[in-house]
């Protein structure tokens, strides 16, 4: 009986790409962004504008920069799209009466029970996580994100 040869695996037939932890983050990122894409078109929202919101939303009356902070943002790229919820009524800015170079921002109230309403919780089901998984990646992330940001000040 002639035999079968089973083809040699070399170093190279071995997939890399599966193994990035950077490459999981980033693909798990992009899955969540066409998860969210019907959910916020319906708002009108991208995905970043409704970030944005809800970080308001958990501090109002805060800085442009104070807000870039916290979404990983600089300025420039952040006031155009404030500039986009101001026009669609869900945050107000306005120059800090103190020091005129700064601009606050405003929820409004129709921003508040856009965020209130939260559009995100239906994705909750779609993550395969159960309620009690959901928070211990959550901060396993957060908590990769913040250590890579430590190693990299310089």
């Amino acid at each position: 009986m002639p035999q079968t040869q089973q083809p040699v695996q070399t170093a190279s037939d071995d997939p890399k790409l599966p193994k990035f932890l950077c490459f999981a983050i980033y693909s798990a990122n992009l899955a969540f962004g066409r998860a969210y894409k019907p959910l916020l078109d319906a708002l009108g929202l991208t995905y970043t504008q409704y970030i944005a919101l809800v970080a308001l939303a958990d501090e109002d009356d805060q800085t442009v920069g104070a807000l870039g902070e916290k979404l990983f943002l600089e300025s420039n790229t952040l006031t155009p799209i404030l500039k986009k919820m101001e026009a669609l009524g869900y945050v107000e800015r306005r120059r800090d009466p103190a020091d005129e170079r700064q601009v606050r921002l405003h929820l409004t109230p129709a921003g508040r029970k856009l965020v209130d309403a939260d559009p995100g919780a239906a994705l909750m089901d779609a993550t395969g996580l159960s309620e009690a998984e959901f928070p211990v990646v959550q901060a396993s992330v957060a908590r990769l994100r913040d250590n890579l940001l430590s190693a990299t000040k310089g």
